[in-house]
């Protein structure tokens, strides 16, 4: 049988300019998804990559807190020599300072497997009597924001931080059967943002104690320097001092900052950072000389305009600002406080002189005589 050409034309489906448009947009938009998601892939695959190789595996690559590297290189040197496994640690102090960071290089230092994992994470007694039956002997577990540790976990910690045993029980009622099962020696790295939230006991199990201090403008510059050759970003000295003098005192804010500058620098200018592309990346970003940014300001023109200055309560604060609490006393009141800019008084939060001058305030009469009231 022959078929015309005409029979072919007259089998096949009317498809229609607007059909014709329909599918070739359809295409269109799923090359674009597709592109779209290998995008994604590639640069959650930065972010990764990023993450691991900007943070520090030994002491030496570690940049700041010279005082407390000191005192963990005599602790884990002894620890070698006599044979048995580290004391447990707790590290306290705001977020981004490099708890997380220690931790890490303290198992590299050691030559020990680290297992990781936080505070909220463990909320039933199987989560935590999993992760110590795991352990093998001298490894470290590192627990973030151990303050929010559950009592039940608590109390399971404790006799394995001491005698290195699990107490367990079985049965019901009247068959109630205790056990003590060993665990094999290992540390335990604590790490909070507030220390006073621990119990006294669990704090008390801890052999060595330390608080992370915020960093100096010429050690974030050398974290910033350090950054920006893993980036593959060029940068020189006046642009690394702008990006660590707006990088609140913080290595995590340093090492987010340079990205931000990296990208500016190479979608505006030549791809170098200098002190004036740092400057306008960072200006672009709302950050301001002193690296605080639209919620920094907001807080404190808040209580010196609708407060005179304070003081005033952290809950009104709160109210007001429509931020949690704990997002204050945590993210934004550390370095506010750190950088003279906040005060805590018994009646509540006060704005300095300082504060006032950098927002472009005009001071009242009695910070510039530098008086405070009687409960201040």
């Amino acid at each position: 049988m022959i078929i015309s050409d005409d029979d072919n034309k007259k089998s096949s489906p009317n498809l229609g300019s607007s059909n014709i448009k329909k599918i070739q947009n359809d295409k269109a938009g799923k090359a674009k998804v597709e592109k779209s998601k290998d995008l994604e892939a590639v640069s959650n695959e930065f972010d990764e990559t990023y993450e691991k190789t900007i943070r520090p595996k030994t002491f030496d690559e570690y940049i700041g807190q010279s005082n407390l590297k000191e005192t963990l290189k005599i602790s884990i040197e002894a620890s070698k020599r006599r044979n048995v496994p580290l004391d447990h640690l707790l590290f306290y102090g705001p977020p981004g300072l490099g708890k997380t960071t220690l931790a890490n290089i303290i198992a590299n230092e050691c030559g020990v497997n680290i297992k990781i994992t936080s505070a909220p994470a463990l909320e039933r007694p199987r989560d935590i009597i999993g992760i110590l039956m795991s352990l093998k002997g001298g490894e470290i577990l590192f627990i973030d924001e151990i303050h929010r540790l559950n009592k039940v976990a608590e109390e399971i910690l404790y006799p394995a931080m001491e005698d290195f045993f699990i107490d367990l029980t079985t049965g019901k009622s009247q068959t109630v059967k205790t056990m003590r099962v060993p665990v094999q020696k290992f540390t335990l790295v604590g790490a909070t943002t507030k220390a006073g939230a621990l119990s006294g006991p669990l704090r008390d199990r801890f052999g060595i104690v330390h608080r992370l201090e915020f960093y100096t403008a010429e050690e974030l510059k050398e974290i910033v320097k350090r950054s920006a050759r893993i980036l593959n970003t060029e940068i020189d000295e006046e642009g690394a001092m702008e990006i660590a003098l707006r990088s609140r005192a913080t290595p995590r804010i340093a090492n987010r900052l340079i990205k931000r500058a990296g990208d500016y620098a190479l979608v505006k200018s030549d791809g170098k950072i200098t002190k004036e592309i740092a400057n306008l990346a960072l200006n672009n970003l709302n950050i301001d000389s002193l690296g605080l940014d639209n919620t920094d300001r907001a807080l404190l023109k808040l209580i010196i305009e609708k407060y005179n200055g304070g003081p005033v309560g952290v809950e009104t604060l709160a109210v007001a600002l429509g931020e949690d609490i704990r997002t204050i006393e945590d993210v934004y009141e550390p370095y506010l406080l750190q950088s003279g800019l906040l005060m805590r008084t018994l009646r509540g939060r006060t704005v300095t002189k300082q504060a006032y001058e950098h927002l472009g305030y005009k001071a009242p009469g009695h910070l510039n005589n530098g008086q405070m009231g009687l409960f201040d």
